[in-house]
């Protein structure tokens, strides 16, 4: 067991960083006020690798797992410039389609998501279902040798950036008659695809959207894999969803924590710096604290995943997912108090982070639906729903 991450990724980890303060939240806060994109961010992080490092390398990627694209997640969000679509891109539908999509599809598919050129949407959430799989209502149907998709879909990240979606949908079993989950590539120009943005209260540069799939014409290959094979494909994707969530939480902790910490350094006030106040030092000491397990515990997840253990991995990124969002959340809120009256001033870049890192207990799964899992599976209490 070791507990210190490889030299390779702290390499990775001081470039991603240093790419990032390249780039700095003014740039993000830029981009997200005037409804800009960071695509200049996006497209150097690709062109550089850092975004396809978890594409086989025989898809030109960089053959590493999803610990090392989750440092890349990370250090961009510590340096105030996060990018959400990864994870949901790189993360989600590139491994989906990697583990599970044809040889065709990875082919056509992963050498896009290797160097970013490829964006690829995901959507399960459903105004009824939420994210319950086994309530949802998009359904696919066959025609012919393709297929018939309608349905919606609710809070879907970057669409407007998107290729394509990954959409959850459900087709019936020849057998049985009965619904099962589907996973189907739609592009975004496909007719009778359309979807709405959702007015939100936060300064993000990344849009949620509500989407109508009003008979969906696809042909035979936009089905991922095997329809079999359903279950197993939605949840290698949804477990890296939960580690990227984490780091995504993780990183601006870091960056509220740096300058909380910085603030409390060179503040003075009678005479000395607030940061020599215990009232002051100690709950910054205490974000740091918990920083640190939620890291550790989210380090634990990806190498479970990477390792092969899907359901060890499931218990671990739940955790780092509700212990992430947990310390983003204290952590913002720390910076802020720290801060006094500039905590909410625009030029101390804190404010809008308030409403982001509160997110991070609703998505990409509930706290509670996290709390749920671990009574069920990791206490064998019974199940609550």
């Amino acid at each position: 067991m070791n507990f210190t991450e490889p030299e390779e990724r702290i390499a990775l980890r001081k470039a991603v960083h240093e790419l990032g303060k390249s780039y700095g939240h003014e740039y993000y806060l830029g981009k997200a006020r005037s409804g800009g994109k960071t695509k200049e961010l996006w497209d150097e992080a690709g062109r550089l690798g850092y975004l396809g490092v978890s594409v086989p390398e025989e898809f030109g990627g960089g053959g590493a797992g999803i610990g090392d694209l989750a440092a890349v997640c990370e250090e961009l969000c510590a340096t105030g410039t996060p990018l959400l679509l990864m994870v949901v891109s790189p993360a989600i539908c590139a491994t989906v389609i990697a583990r599970y999509g044809t040889e065709e599809q990875k082919k056509h598919w992963l050498p896009g998501f290797a160097t970013g050129q490829v964006r690829m949407a995901f959507a399960i959430t459903e105004p009824d279902a939420g994210s319950n799989s086994h309530r949802i209502t998009t359904t696919a149907q066959r025609d012919g040798d393709g297929w018939v998709l309608s349905g919606r879909k609710v809070y879907i990240s970057g669409v407007d950036e998107a290729d394509a979606v990954l959409v959850v949908s459900r087709t019936e079993d020849a057998k049985t008659g009965k619904l099962k989950p589907a996973l189907f590539i739609v592009p975004t120009d496909a007719p009778g695809f359309e979807y709405r943005e959702i007015e939100m209260d936060l300064v993000s540069a990344d849009k949620q959207f509500g989407l109508f799939l009003d008979d969906v014409k696809l042909p035979r290959e936009a089905l991922v894999g095997s329809e079999d094979a359903a279950i197993a494909q939605l949840f290698a994707g949804l477990n890296p969803e939960r580690i990227m969530g984490a780091s995504f939480s993780l990183g601006i902790a870091r960056y509220a924590l740096d300058k909380g910490v910085a603030y409390a350094k060179e503040r003075q006030v009678w005479g000395a710096p607030i940061g020599t106040h215990q009232g002051l030092a100690h709950p910054l000491a205490q974000v740091k604290i918990e920083l640190e397990l939620a890291k550790l515990m989210t380090q634990k997840a990806a190498t479970l995943y990477d390792g092969g253990d899907d359901f060890g991995a499931g218990e671990a990124a739940n955790m780092a997912k509700y212990a992430g969002a947990e310390v983003a959340i204290r952590a913002v809120d720390q910076a802020v108090q720290t801060h006094g009256g500039n905590g909410l001033a625009s030029e101390y870049g804190l404010g809008t982070l308030l409403a982001a890192v509160r997110l991070g207990r609703i998505a990409p799964v509930s706290r509670e639906m996290v709390l749920n899992f671990v009574g069920q599976h990791s206490l064998g209490l019974p199940k609550s729903y």
